[in-house]
């Protein structure tokens, strides 16, 4: 199983596009709905920072092959003020972990 946060900080005219592209992700997510993946994304409290959280059986996750990823990714570098940082992470304990 695959676990990864994503985080980064964007330039602050960029966050109404970045939020456009995650939408559109989600909404993208919603009509494929791939097995096995979860996936949710936070804007911080400074408003320009995001943070993703993925977690997929297997080792590759299946959004790779979205269109709506593809076009999230493709302009990612131009609209970051801070650029993506990924953790691979590792679960020592949860509670309530994949309840909704």
């Amino acid at each position: 199983m695959g676990r990864a946060l994503i985080r980064y900080r964007l330039k602050p005219d960029q966050v109404e596009r970045n939020e456009e592209l995650v939408r559109a992700m989600f909404e993208e997510l919603q009509r494929a709905a791939p097995s096995g993946l979860r996936y949710t994304i936070f804007k911080l409290e400074d408003g320009v920072s995001f943070m993703h959280i993925s977690e997929s059986e297997g080792d590759e996750s299946p959004m790779g092959g979205l269109a709506s990823v593809q076009e999230f990714r493709r302009e990612l570098a131009d609209r970051c003020a801070e650029q993506p940082v990924l953790s691979e992470l590792t679960e020592v304990g949860s509670y309530r972990a994949g309840t909704d």
